[in-house]
């Protein structure tokens, strides 16, 4: 059942369920004639064009006028304007990312939304890093207690690693390590974090991120290492494609060994996952009158490894697609 719309005076009712034929007759019935532009009816006179149907294709929906009262629609277009104003952002890259690192906005109102990185809180003063992710460099907010949301960083709702919506002015920095930082006038808070948060400001060690793999992306380290990589492949796969060159996408999982050069990893369904404890998992793999393992019984039908090399595809595809 379709959901019918709204609007200020009108309200669409359906009849009944309609099928994707039905709407097909309705389409053929008022198809426009070509090389003219479509224009729809609209809701007003969706009335006009259900009476001049024939019986038989009316059942597509009736018009219901319906007045909202304005208290209602003034609270919709409240809570839009809301949700409109609480999406704009402006991205750090974009503040920064000038030649001047942000000097010619001195004055403008922003929006910034992103994860604290670091919080330094002061007497009169609290200082705010953040970042969005499109840069490696922070943005330093500077936020009074005056300031419309300054009840969160008293309450520690803001912390190292909590997501917030910031609005503030751009103003030239003091200090020597960023040439402008953003004079906070409201802060919202998007996302609270735990004061447990592994990534805090002191250095960590690779090893301790190898455990955190879903939060060392944030880390400086990564994230450049991660930029760095983005650029090489698009520089390369740039290169190949002006010159008249095919990608492809190898295959992940073969049967196919290319010229027994290497020890393959085998991907197989045979291994049960899990066990009562003290079951050994190769006493569960299938076998054969001879004892040899039932290949027929895997997923694949056959022994399959992870691919070795993208030769063999390759060659195929070369002999295809070039002379």
């Amino acid at each position: 059942m379709a959901v019918a719309l709204s609007p200020a005076t009108t309200t669409l009712r359906l009849i009944k369920p309609f099928s994707a034929t039905a709407l097909r007759r309705l389409y053929i019935f008022y198809k426009p004639k070509p090389f003219f532009s479509i224009s729809l009816p609209t809701i007003s006179s969706i009335s006009s064009v259900a009476a001049a149907l024939p019986l038989s294709r009316r059942t597509f929906c009736s018009v219901i006028p319906s007045a909202i009262s304005s208290g209602e629609a003034t609270k919709t277009e409240t809570l839009e304007k809301k949700v409109g104003e609480f999406r704009k952002k402006n991205k750090i890259v974009d503040i920064k990312g000038g030649p001047d690192e942000g000097l010619n906005l001195v004055g403008e109102t922003v929006v910034v939304k992103g994860w604290v990185r670091t919080l330094r809180i002061q007497s009169s003063v609290t200082f705010i890093e953040v970042n969005d992710g499109s840069c490696l460099s922070n943005m330093q907010c500077v936020m009074s207690s005056d300031a419309e949301g300054y009840d969160q960083v008293e309450s520690g709702l803001i912390s190292t690693g909590a997501s917030a919506w910031i609005q503030g002015t751009i103003v030239s920095s003091q200090g020597s390590k960023q040439k402008i930082e953003l004079k906070v006038e409201k802060l919202i808070t998007i996302g609270k974090s735990d004061p447990s948060f592994p990534i805090q400001k002191k250095r960590v060690s690779r090893e301790f991120l190898r455990t955190k793999a879903h939060l060392r992306p944030r880390t400086n380290t990564f994230g450049a290492v991660a930029r760095v990589r983005n650029a090489l492949s698009y520089a390369t796969h740039r290169f190949f494609q002006e010159n008249g060159f095919v990608w492809i996408s190898s295959p992940i999982v073969t049967a196919s060994d290319c010229e027994g050069a290497g020890e393959q990893f085998c991907v197989t369904t045979l291994v049960p996952t899990s066990g009562e404890p003290g079951d050994s998992p190769v006493n569960a793999i299938p076998k054969t009158e001879d004892g040899l393992i039932d290949w027929s019984k895997d997923f694949f039908g056959k022994p399959a490894f992870l691919t070795v090399s993208g030769q063999l595809n390759a060659e195929a595809y070369a002999t295809a697609l070039t002379d």
